[in-house]
């Protein structure tokens, strides 16, 4: 099985780099869902350098790059821990937060290879050392993939979600959610 490691992002430099990184797996993987405008509009808005860096020094999400066995940069993930009610979590109580999963994004090269799986399992032993007992993302409802693969590792949709994120487009997406036993 194939491992990796996760290398935090938090520097300029490292944020700028996630941004590139960013927009050329959104250009590659989501014209087969999405119009080329609504990729370069929410590539513009939530994976750029300003939003990236907001997200990161004001709103709590924390970012890594993903790197293979041999160091290489493979994917980027981020995650914000949460209380019950989508704040921010700071200091809660254990079993009363969750995770918000906000981005589990690989380069072309590099899908196939369980680097996901293992992702999602660093997601999982994230909420077991903070005291969270779920996960959580939005998928967008045509990933089939990621649908299919969320699934298959005891995912459940919770929910449809249809947000305006402006300039005339939506995401048109499920959410789905994860039990974590803490124990």
């Amino acid at each position: 099985m194939s491992s990796i490691s996760l290398i935090p992002v938090c520097t300029d430099v490292a944020i700028r780099d996630m941004a590139d990184m960013a927009s050329a797996i959104w250009h590659e993987y989501w014209p087969i869902v999405l119009s080329e405008g609504q990729i370069d509009y929410m590539v513009d808005t939530m994976q750029s350098f300003e939003p990236i860096k907001y997200e990161i020094r004001q709103e709590g999400y924390l970012y890594w790059f993903v790197l293979d066995e041999a160091g290489k940069r493979v994917g980027y993930l981020s995650v914000r821990p949460e209380t019950p009610e989508g704040e921010l979590a700071t200091d809660i109580q254990p079993g009363e937060g969750k995770l918000f999963v906000s981005k589990v994004y690989l380069l072309k090269e590099e899908r196939g290879k369980h680097y996901a799986s293992r992702m999602l399992d660093f997601c999982e032993d994230f909420c077991r050392a903070n005291g969270l007992s779920s996960l959580y993302l939005h998928v967008n409802k045509h990933n089939e993939m990621g649908i299919r693969a969320y699934k298959g590792r005891g995912w459940h949709i919770a929910e449809d979600s249809v947000s305006d994120i402006g300039n005339g487009y939506v995401m048109d997406d499920y959410i789905m959610a994860k039990e974590v036993a803490l124990s």
